[in-house]
């Protein structure tokens, strides 16, 4: 299929060719870091702007007020910028060589005045290989590019910008990639599956914050289509990351966004040794952990209360990351994951019988197949697993004892050489599938090739093997409309020509080798 993206030169695309050339000979995972960080500094400075103005004409509710008092910027949860560190400061210093250390000092001093920011961006404008034209380059365009373009809402296109430019460098860096990001397609399928409305969203391998921000933008779409949700409380975000440089990614990834992010934590033991949010049970979790991981201190965690449906193996974090997300699962709660396809057959080291007692709970509610070259960072196919406790009801049909399966993996458009993406209307077709077999008035029907809504006992008959291709009938082929006869005589008269040219083909053979003094009899 062609790439079906209609415009080739979209704002986002043309603002990272840009930076992409100012670039030159800067390692895309340290330039992801200068660049992200300029564009950090350019939202927090729009926002304090924007409120100064307000203070400062000083009408209706800001009569009187002082645009230099951080406490009326702390009220309404804005970051207080200092002089010596707002954009337009920056900008006018630009062309000087120390434009590096002036960043840098800017950064201090905005974390001085907004200690949830300690910490966050990295200090890297000074360093040597980071040449002070480049930076100055950069700021002239983030500057001149947001002047000039239409759109008002310069926050929200700043946050547009941020993503977009997260999975440009994920791109970059390839398998590295991937540990940071999740491509969009997959994220915004997991999230308009699960709809998380209003809750509390836990990711426990959180990266760059996707599935957060994917959450927030799916609220207000989904207010803007149903009012009856105008007045939703919105989500709580609890996430937890082991690395700390992707995790200051996520953090302002998050405060671009607007999104509190006070329990979105960092620790090098991760959250199988030092779990962050021991006592949270989440509304909907969201997650797409490292494949296969092998290196995740199993031996350790033997005895660990998490494993309710057997001991994971060491060897492979799959159903170790299953189980942990199951335990933080609330009485109603819904959670979408991503894993290899090998979590759906594979019998080894425990996993099968894992698998078995998860169906036998009845928690399994869909299994999607992926298609290829969805992810950056590896080739494995991958699948998504929906665990739910909310199969007894809760707004939808009983469907207790059923799991529906889909196969998506012929879904999509290739992007590029070596990607594949969702278009929009391909998450909606996949979703509507999963919630028209949720509905209670059931207007789901199997489709060959596509999807199958199978009981336990047929589970349960292929050994809880949850491969969709044990279960969806094949697609039937279509009738080209020529009778059966009709395309006999064809291919017979077809296969007669065809051996006809071959006894000649031999006849000839056979006379040139004999020309050259050659007989085969």
């Amino acid at each position: 299929m062609a790439n079906p993206k209609t415009n080739n030169n979209s704002f986002e695309q043309q603002l990272f060719k840009a930076a992409d050339k100012l670039r030159k000979n800067i390692d895309a995972a340290e330039y992801k870091h200068v660049v992200l960080g300029l564009i950090f500094l350019k939202y927090i400075s729009e926002s304090f702007e924007e409120l100064y103005n307000k203070l400062a004409s000083g009408e209706g509710e800001y009569e009187g007020a002082d645009p230099e008092d951080k406490d009326e910027y702390r009220a309404e949860s804005v970051f207080y910028v200092p002089k010596n560190a707002r954009w337009n400061y920056l900008q006018s210093r630009a062309k000087s060589p120390t434009i590096g250390e002036d960043l840098d000092k800017a950064l201090d001093l905005i974390e001085k005045e907004n200690p949830t920011l300690k910490g966050i961006p990295l200090k890297i404008f000074a360093r040597p290989n980071v040449h002070y034209t480049s930076i100055g380059g950069l700021i002239d365009l983030i500057s001149n590019t947001f002047l000039t373009e239409e759109e008002k809402s310069s926050k929200d296109l700043l946050g547009r910008v941020y993503e977009y430019f997260l999975g440009e460098f994920a791109n970059a860096e390839g398998k590295k990639g991937g540990q940071f990001y999740t491509p969009k397609s997959i994220v915004n399928l997991m999230v308009a599956m699960i709809q998380p409305i209003s809750g509390r969203v836990y990711d426990p391998c959180c990266g760059s914050g996707g599935m957060f921000v994917a959450s927030e933008e799916f609220i207000r779409t989904y207010q803007d289509k149903r009012k009856d949700y105008a007045k939703a409380s919105g989500i709580g975000v609890f996430g937890q990351e082991s690395n700390q440089t992707t995790w200051r990614l996520c953090r302002m990834n998050l405060a671009i966004r607007h999104i509190d992010a006070d329990h979105v934590v960092w620790n090098t033991e991760g959250s199988f040794l030092n779990d962050a949010h021991k006592d949270l049970k989440a509304d909907f979790i969201l997650a797409n952990p490292p494949f296969n991981d092998s290196d995740w201190s199993g031996e350790i965690l033997r005895d660990d209360p998490r494993w309710q449906y057997g001991i994971p193996p060491s060897s492979n974090a799959n159903f170790a990351w299953m189980q942990h997300m199951i335990w933080h699962l609330s009485p109603k709660g819904i959670m979408a994951l991503v894993l290899a396809n090998g979590s759906l057959s594979s019998n080894s080291s425990n996993e099968g019988q894992i698998r078995g007692n998860i169906i036998k709970a009845d928690l399994v509610d869909c299994i999607i197949a992926l298609p290829k070259q969805l992810f950056y960072n590896t080739g494995i196919p991958a699948c998504l697993w929906f665990l739910s406790r909310k199969k007894s009801g809760n707004g939808d049909r009983k469907r207790e004892g059923e799991i529906l399966f889909i196969d998506a993996s012929d879904i999509g458009f290739m992007a590029d050489r070596t990607h594949r993406e969702f278009l929009p209307e391909d998450i909606q077709k996949i979703a509507d599938i999963y919630h028209e077999w949720r509905a209670k008035d059931n207007k789901y029907k199997d489709i060959p090739g596509l999807c199958k809504s199978a009981d336990l006992k047929e589970i349960e008959k292929q050994g809880f093997v949850l491969t969709p291709g044990r279960y969806i009938e094949p697609k039937d082929e279509e009738d080209d409309g020529i009778p059966f006869e009709q395309k006999m005589t064809g291919l017979t008269s077809e296969l007669k020509k065809q051996i006809a040219q071959e006894k000649e083909l031999d006849a000839e053979i056979e006379k040139q080798l004999s020309n050259i003094g050659f007989k085969l009899k």
